[in-house]
């Protein structure tokens, strides 16, 4: 494991594993069969991503969607990790060039969509190459118990028999026991070890609340987060359309994402979002797996979701970087029967009992991380992170009086009508219907006259979700559980009531940002984050493939102003390190200069230090000596990358001011002349000036040694 760990440092920046990570890498290298749930957010990828690197051959990755792909294969590439993906989206030429480099043994990661895995011609091409092993992604999806089945998925079946020495492994961010166990039997595997991480994510501050003016109460939340990016679900297509319309009319760039665009304006919204140029897509449940953006600070849902999984799932959008985000979720009494009649007949088996255990969340008043924990079959002792657990929602106070005329309404008028006539009757309407039924001479007429009528509605929800009244029949008629019952008798358990007006009022924010802040300069933040856009905007990717607010927020903390201090910041791997050091030091050091009084950390963790200070020194001293990169890497058994990054921060230490011993004078002259058009202050600019045929590293060398003969 040892070198694994060197693995995540080199190319990802880090130095530990998280939860789970080590014990599932563990079987991918001893080609053990697996099935590892860990929820959005918990490194799932890097179980086998670094495995991939560490291991002989190549490993195939099926992932369901091409933006996922695309994503995935960007962001390894910004790491120095040789991958690829094949897809409909290609053209010829290109699938050529990649099944080269495929044959030729130079990429580790292959990523494809399940149902190529099926062609026998692809089949016939990877017989041919070495594979180390297979990764399903969102396995869930093989599963007819799941909240995403899809078909294609089972096709994945035969691997097992197509590849005996290859490991298969399913990973997936969602599953319940029973899914977890279709999963393995209809992938096949081999006594698979099953590693499932917590659905804990304690940095998600979880609210639910009833609906109301839907586009001032989504307002509120994007407000509280300006600036940072969101996700607004709407059950609706029509919906999507109207929220994002009263959005921008409010000053909210918001795009929409919905199943019935075309795949140019989904991708188009998409892309945007994820290069921050869009600050939130309101999107129906269409918008999903294919986002892989870490830093989406706030989740909300303007209607109740069809289930937990797809909650948890969608909810889990939100903070994947780790730091704190916010999920806030507004239903409506009407949501649970617009969704029975969306699901109809034709959902998958389980689907009407994950309705109701959704509908249960959002009117309970448990914890809700304990409720979604729970749901997935695990325990959970203590939260503050959701608005039942930080004292938030406060229950009436006399909660037994009123359930006790609800239920008795609902016995006294036989147990054969909805919500909302048995609401009517209990405000004392004075309907034509209510009349001709005698139910305006019942004792419960107008017992609830005093509250507002929509308070009685919610409570005849909250009863439902606490499982003492339950929906019956193709008009969800309501009838009384055994619970509700015995209740009536004066024999069961008091529920607790939430007053629908109060818990906005009595909302607590929590204290800005939490602990992810602490000790955080804002001003230097904020730089480092605009420079982020800057040189995502250059190189055509999205700014969270430069560095992640985790980083951003650690670098502003920390303020590394040495190449070495810089590489110890949590998330900078060899090739960033090499690829961003010198512009985001020049960053840091200005504004250092220029706010000498700004406050600096002094209880932050110290910075990392490994035995990589030992080889800095050995490295050191080679290139005093004039070696050639080539003959640094053979002499310490580091990796090219590393090499230049050693060489960039000597060039810096050391003052170095001619650049001959590691770049050729002829490459040297043409690499000079374009800098005196373009300048030293970008590399980019000279590596465009020079046609894109000169590597960075060998312009980083030279411009280096340009900078010091001036310093």
């Amino acid at each position: 494991m040892q070198h694994l760990r060197h693995i995540l440092q080199q190319f990802w920046g880090y130095d530990s594993f998280r939860p789970n990570q080590a014990e599932a890498m563990r079987c991918v290298l001893e080609g053990r069969d697996s099935v590892v749930v860990l929820p959005t957010g918990g490194g799932k990828s890097l179980c086998y991503q670094a495995p991939a690197m560490a291991m002989d051959g190549m490993a195939v990755v099926v992932s369901p969607l091409i933006a996922l792909m695309k994503d995935q294969v960007d962001a390894l590439d910004q790491c120095g990790i040789p991958a690829a993906c094949i897809n409909s989206t290609l053209m010829a030429h290109e699938k050529r060039e990649i099944a080269r480099s495929v044959r030729s043994g130079a990429i580790k990661l292959l990523y494809v969509a399940p149902e190529r895995l099926v062609q026998e011609r692809f089949l016939d091409f990877l017989r041919e190459t070495p594979i180390s092993f297979f990764a399903i992604d969102e396995a869930h999806c093989i599963s007819m118990w799941g909240h995403d089945f899809r078909p294609e998925y089972r096709g994945l079946a035969h691997l097992k028999e197509e590849f005996p020495g290859a490991s298969v492994h399913a990973y997936t961010a969602t599953a319940t026991p029973q899914v977890r166990e279709d999963m393995a039997a209809q992938l096949g595997l081999d006594r698979p070890e099953v590693h499932v991480g917590s659905f804990v994510r304690p940095n998600l501050f979880y609210r639910v609340r009833q609906r109301g003016d839907i586009l001032a109460q989504t307002l509120e939340v994007i407000r509280k987060h300006d600036g940072q990016s969101g996700v607004v679900y709407c059950i609706r297509r029509k919906d999507v359309e109207q929220l994002t319309a009263d959005l921008n009319a409010n000053g909210v760039r918001a795009l929409a994402y919905h199943a019935g665009m075309g795949d140019d304006a989904r991708r188009r919204s998409q892309e945007a979002f994820v290069r921050d140029e869009a600050e939130v897509i309101v999107a129906t449940v269409a918008f999903g797996m294919g986002i892989d953006k870490p830093d989406v600070r706030y989740v909300v849902h303007t209607g109740m979701p069809k289930s937990l999984e797809h909650y948890q799932q969608e909810s889990g959008r939100a903070g994947r970087d780790g730091l704190e985000a916010d999920c806030v979720l507004f239903y409506g009494p009407g949501d649970f029967g617009l969704w029975k009649s969306i699901i109809g007949n034709d959902e998958a088996p389980g689907a009407a009992q994950a309705l109701s255990a959704m509908y249960d969340f959002c009117t309970g008043m448990a914890c809700r991380h304990r409720s979604l924990v729970e749901y997935f079959g695990q325990p959970l002792n203590s939260c503050s992170s959701c608005d039942v657990c930080a004292g938030e929602i406060e229950g009436v106070s006399d909660a037994s009086d009123i359930a006790g005329e609800i239920l008795g309404a609902i016995a006294d008028t036989g147990q054969n009508f909805g919500g909302a006539y048995v609401a009517n009757v209990l405000a004392g309407a004075n309907e034509a219907r209510i009349r001709e039924r005698g139910h305006d001479r019942l004792p419960c007429h107008g017992a609830l006259r005093s509250h507002d009528k929509q308070a009685v509605r919610s409570w005849i929800e909250q009863l439902a979700g606490q499982g003492y009244i339950e929906r019956v029949g193709e008009y969800n008629v309501l009838q009384l559980t055994a619970n509700g019952q015995a209740l009536l008798r004066g024999d069961g358990d008091a529920p607790r009531l939430l007053a629908p007006d109060e818990a906005p009022r009595k909302s607590r924010s929590r204290a800005a940002g939490g602990a992810g802040w602490e000790g955080v300069d804002h001003a230097l933040f904020d730089t480092l984050r605009e420079l982020r856009r800057t040189l995502a905007a250059e190189r055509g990717i999205p700014p969270y493939m430069v560095f992640g607010d985790a980083s951003l927020r650690d670098m502003a903390r920390v303020r590394p102003l040495t190449p070495d201090a810089f590489h110890h910041v949590r998330g900078v791997g060899d090739r960033k390190a090499a690829e961003y050091g010198d512009v985001f030091l020049r960053a840091i050091t200005t504004h250092c200069e220029q706010h000498p009084d700004a406050p600096v950390e002094t209880t932050a963790a110290p910075i990392k230090r490994s035995p990589r200070n030992d080889r800095r020194s050995q490295t050191f001293q080679l290139f005093r000596e004039s070696r050639s990169i080539e003959e640094v890497c053979e002499a310490t058994g580091r990796a090219p990358s590393t090499v230049n990054m050693y060489l960039n921060e000597y060039l810096v230490e050391d003052v170095v001011t001619d650049p001959s011993p590691w770049i050729s004078p002829f490459l040297v002259e043409q690499i000079e002349s374009a800098a005196a058009v373009a300048g030293t202050e970008r590399l980019r600019d000279v590596f465009e000036h020079l046609d894109g045929e000169v590597p960075y590293d060998a312009i980083r060398i030279v411009v280096t040694c340009l900078r010091n003969r001036t310093a």
